[in-house]
C-alpha cells in the first residue's frame, strides 16, 4: 500500500534571475513501513522533495498524496513528523515541555501528555532527562529529543531532512543504530534526506538517488540487507556492493550536466 505517492511532480521557483526548476517530473512510491533515504549532491531537490512532502512547498505540476490524502490535509490531519537538521528546540522549556509543546496545541490533556512525553523518552533512550534544558544536553542528545517531539502525536509517517548531518562520525553512528531500533519498534513509515552513502545504505529498504538541475531521480535501488543491521554489516560485500550502486547513480545523474 503507497502511503506517499507523487507522480510527475515539478516546482519552479521564480527568481530574478529567472526560473530554478527545483523538481522535473518526480514520480515515486513510498510503501507502507518503508525507510526511504534520498541522497544527491546539493541542490539537486531532496529538502524540497520532502518539503513537497510536507504542503510547505506547493508544486507547480503533477501531483502528491500522502495518505491518500492531498498533502495540505494530510498536515492539517497530522499525517506526519517532520525533524529538521536543527534540533530547534526553546531554549527556554525544558526538555519535555518542547515535546509537548505539539501535544499542548493538539489540545491533548495532562495525563496524555505525561504519558506521550513518558512513552517517547524512553523510545529515544532519555529517560530521565525532561527536566533538563537543552543547553544542557550534547548535540546528540538535542537531536533525539527532536525526533521525540516528532513521534510525541503518534503519527505514521516521519520525515527527516538531514537530522545527524552536523554531528560528528561517531555520534552519528550512534544515533543511526538507535533510529534503526526505532523504526522496527515502531513501524512507522520513513523517508530520510542524507548526503552520505554509507548512512543511506545502512538505514534504507530504499534507496533513491536524485541528480541536480533541474532537481531529478536518477535511480531507485532497493536494499536487500536483513532487518537486523549491526554497525559492521558496512564492512559486508553486500553493503559494499549496494554503497557501490548508489555511486555509480550519483556519477550518472552528474552526467546529465555535461
Amino acid at each position: 500500500m503507497s502511503v506517499i505517492q507523487a507522480k510527475n511532480l515539478d516546482l519552479t521557483f521564480q527568481t530574478n534571475d529567472g526560473p530554478v526548476h527545483a523538481l522535473k517530473d518526480v514520480s515515486l512510491e513510498i510503501g507502507k513501513g518503508e525507510f526511504v533515504s534520498f541522497i544527491g549532491p546539493s541542490g539537486c531537490g531532496k529538502t524540497t522533495f520532502l518539503r513537497t512532502m510536507a504542503a510547505l512547498e506547493n508544486p507547480t505540476g503533477g501531483s502528491i498524496t500522502v495518505n491518500g490524502m492531498s498533502a495540505d490535509e494530510a498536515r492539517r490531519n497530522r499525517a506526519y513528523g517532520y525533524v529538521f537538521q536543527a534540533a530547534g528546540l526553546y531554549p527556554w522549556r525544558t526538555i519535555e515541555k518542547n515535546i509537548k509543546l505539539p501535544l499542548e496545541i493538539m489540545g491533548f490533556d495532562r495525563a496524555e501528555q505525561d504519558r506521550r512525553v513518558r512513552d517517547v523518552l524512553q523510545l529515544v533512550d532519555l529517560e530521565g532527562f525532561g527536566k533538563k534544558y537543552p543547553w544542557q544536553l550534547s548535540g546528540g542528545m538535542q537531536q533525539r529529543a527532536s525526533i521525540a517531539r516528532a513521534l510525541a502525536f503518534d503519527a505514521d509517517i516521519l520525515l527527516m531532512d538531514e537530522p545527524f548531518g552536523a554531528l560528528d562520525e561517531i555520534v552519528r553512528d550512534h544515533l543511526n543504530e538507535q533510529l534503526l531500533k526505532l523504526w522496527a519498534r515502531t513501524t512507522k513509515t520513513i523517508a530520510f534526506v542524507t548526503h552520505s552513502i554509507p548512512e543511506a545504505v545502512y538505514l534504507s529498504t530504499k534507496i533513491v538517488v536524485m541528480s541536480p538541475r533541474p532537481g531529478r531521480i536518477s535511480d531507485v535501488i532497493e536494499s536487500d540487507l536483513p532487518t537486523e543491521r549491526p554497525l559492521d554489516i558496512r564492512d559486508t560485500p553486500e553493503f559494499l556492493e549496494i554503497a557501490h550502486r548508489v555511486r555509480d547513480g550519483l556519477r550518472a545523474g552528474h552526467a546529465y550536466d555535461d
